[in-house]
């Protein structure tokens, strides 16, 4: 299936999954409406689409945790915007790596709100466009987490399970209507991910992918891109990917 005029939306499009996944779409000729927080970054990300692919590229900040934002941004799109053919619900995170009972509330709360709200708010606005249109595809961005639980994820576990529950859901809802559900379970990815997890301490977060080669953002878009670009009749609902040094959330064979 050729993406090339298509519409996708991305969120957490700032860095990392996110960014590799603007870039590999846009490249496909993809058409390019990206949200995140950081609207800086964004507007960096889409001069350098603009200037390498040549694709029209909206740019929006937005909290996708906020309803009422989510809401104001997607349903002031300008008109030609408005029909989207592809959503990629990347925008989440991972805070602490404590025992449950000596959890963050707050950190709680921050991967509640994004892992699993942020995911439900945006999705709510555009899949029933979809389905009118009767046509679309939607990315969702889990995580071998939400399969196999780990220590001292608890919480971060337990949101990526519902990713993996809400997009089955989805394919159940969306049976017959001609939209096509696909999500992706990323091992260890080398992105901000872990600096986020640990509060902005690198060390720490660099020590995660010492003595192994871990995935990057650009070997989830690459396989986003294929799942999208399947003939219609295709639908990849699940897909696990992991560094070939990673077995499972514990177990990775280390050089070190």
């Amino acid at each position: 299936m050729n993406v090339e005029g298509k519409i996708a939306l991305i969120t957490g499009a700032s860095s990392g999954i996110g960014e590799a996944c603007a870039y590999k779409f846009a490249e496909a000729g993809c058409k390019l409406i990206l949200i995140a927080r950081r609207f800086e970054k964004l507007e960096e990300i889409s001069r350098k689409i603009r200037n390498e692919y040549k694709v029209p590229v909206l740019v929006y900040e937005c909290d996708v945790t906020d309803f009422n934002k989510v809401k104001s941004t997607l349903t002031k799109l300008p008109e030609e915007w408005q029909n989207i053919d592809i959503l990629i619900n990347n925008a989440g995170k991972a805070l602490g790596m404590e025992k449950f009972y000596n959890g963050s509330i707050e950190d709680w709360n921050e991967m509640i709100d994004t892992n699993i709200k942020g995911l439900l708010y945006i999705s709510r606005q555009i899949i029933p466009s979809m389905v009118e249109n009767k046509r679309g595809h939607i990315i969702n961005i889990g995580s071998i987490a939400g399969l196999e639980a780990y220590p001292n994820g608890n919480v971060y576990c337990s949101t990526k399970a519902f990713v993996e529950m809400i997009s089955k859901s989805m394919v159940i809802d969306l049976n017959g209507t001609g939209v096509r559900v696909t999500n992706i379970d990323p091992g260890m990815v080398e992105t901000e991910f872990s600096v986020v997890r640990f509060h902005g301490d690198e060390d720490k977060a660099e020590n995660v992918y010492q003595g192994f080669k871990p995935l990057q953002g650009c070997d989830i878009a690459d396989i986003a891109l294929f799942a999208v670009t399947r003939p219609a009749h295709v639908q990849i609902q699940q897909i696990l990917v992991t560094p070939t040094a990673q077995a499972t959330t514990t177990i990775t064979a280390k050089n070190l």
